[in-house]
């Protein structure tokens, strides 16, 4: 009896199974994969740092953790996102193949040379994958005249500018203290995901959740990108905490309603849809408490711990599934892994935000945990993802 006559009868035949070794075909594969392993593995590294029992040799402590989330797993999806974004955007290629490799080896060599004693050799290759990146998006987006998107090609340069920053404070070369440069960094990748999101939320929600009727404000988007860069400029200028408290206000009123007018409420059926719109929240979240923390009500590792696992976090795991299966010709549907690791990254922001601020005691214990959830929403990403950015589209198509 042929394949055919097992089908069940009005029940479509499945995909082929795609075969062959696609990692290199477009940035989306590479880095993703590279993203997730290190996100998993970096969390429990730094638990035997946090410890005691591993010491690092140039990067230690929470400056290590801090860095290598930031400019290790961070900056690899904003990388592999725009490769692969940009070709779409001009139709113009993006690094593959021998190129791509080379991209990604510079990332590698900037995890391992943090855990050396050299130091300047880790500053340079560190600062050089932004610059690298936004010269590989450059080309296509200079050659095809699309200005639009000519900004992330100078947010790129401005992270290589902070990332060399970093690293000449922690050499005595220039007399500020290092997590002044994360901060900035941070400021700058939250600019960039509220650019992103305002773009691709409505969309994805219109079409994930018909009827939905995501919508956009010019005045409220306006208000809402140009609070955080007001925020850059105060930190910049390490304002008063009380012009910090008043910006960082604002910008959570607006951002809180530009998600309003996406409708979340709208969206609990479809998980690729909510895990950004919870996301974003985070994003308001962390701006209420950066105001509160720069009034003295809360310790400001809350506001950060917000920002990163919840806000960053999720948009991250929401964006890196969606658009992995998207470009490898998959249905644009959460499967029980992918709301599994949607869930676990949510419940990690919450362990290591709202844990602290409601039990502060076991204030330890809320770290670990928090570690060991978000180890297993990108374990689980990693091991659910590996044969999809591995192996070249179901459709057949190059990418």
């Amino acid at each position: 009896m042929d394949e055919l006559q097992l089908q069940r009868p009005g029940r479509a035949a499945p995909p082929p199974v795609a075969t062959g070794f696609a990692l290199w075909q477009l940035g989306f594969r590479p880095f993703y994969l590279l993203a997730s392993v290190f996100s998993a593995a970096s969390v429990g590294l730094w638990a035997l740092q946090y410890s005691g029992w591993v010491d690092g040799a140039y990067l230690k402590g929470p400056l290590w953790h801090g860095h290598e989330m930031l400019f290790g797993y961070t900056v690899a999806v904003i990388a592999g996102f725009l490769l692969t974004a940009v070709r779409n955007w001009t139709g113009q290629p993006t690094p593959t193949g021998a190129p791509l490799m080379a991209l990604a080896a510079l990332w590698v060599a900037g995890r391992v040379l943090v855990l050396t004693p050299w130091s300047l050799a880790a500053a340079l290759v560190n600062a050089a994958f932004p610059f690298a990146v936004a010269a590989a998006i450059a080309v296509p987006i200079v050659r095809s005249r699309n200005r639009r998107n000519y900004f992330f090609v100078g947010l790129l340069a401005l992270l290589g500018v902070i990332t060399l920053a970093v690293h000449a404070a922690l050499n005595g070369v220039v007399d500020v203290a290092p997590r002044f440069g994360l901060q900035l960094a941070l400021d700058v990748v939250l600019f960039i995901m509220a650019v992103m999101a305002g773009r691709v939320v409505p969309m994805f929600t219109n079409n994930g959740v018909p009827g939905t009727n995501a919508r956009r404000h010019p005045w409220v988007e306006r208000i809402a990108l140009g609070s955080i860069i007001a925020l850059f400029l105060a930190d910049h200028a390490q304002a008063m905490p009380v012009l910090a408290a008043v910006v960082a206000l604002v910008a959570a009123v607006a951002h809180a309603a530009r998600l309003a007018l996406w409708q979340p409420w709208r969206t609990l059926r479809a998980p690729l849809v909510w895990v950004l719109h919870l996301a974003y929240a985070w994003i308001v979240v962390h701006l209420l408490l950066r105001a509160m923390s720069a009034a003295g009500w809360v310790p400001d590792t809350l506001a950060l711990h917000a920002l990163t696992l919840g806000a960053i976090g999720g948009l991250t795991i929401g964006m890196i599934t969606r658009t992995a299966r998207g470009h490898t010709a998959r249905p644009l549907q959460a499967d029980g892994f992918e709301t599994t690791a949607y869930l676990l990254v949510a419940a990690a922001a919450l362990a290591r935000v709202f844990g602290p601020m409601l039990m502060p005691g076991p204030y330890v214990a809320w770290v670990q945990l928090s570690g060991l959830l978000w180890f297993a929403a990108f374990g689980l990403y990693a091991f659910r993802y590996w044969p999809v950015l591995t192996r070249p589209r179901l459709d057949g198509k190059p990418g």
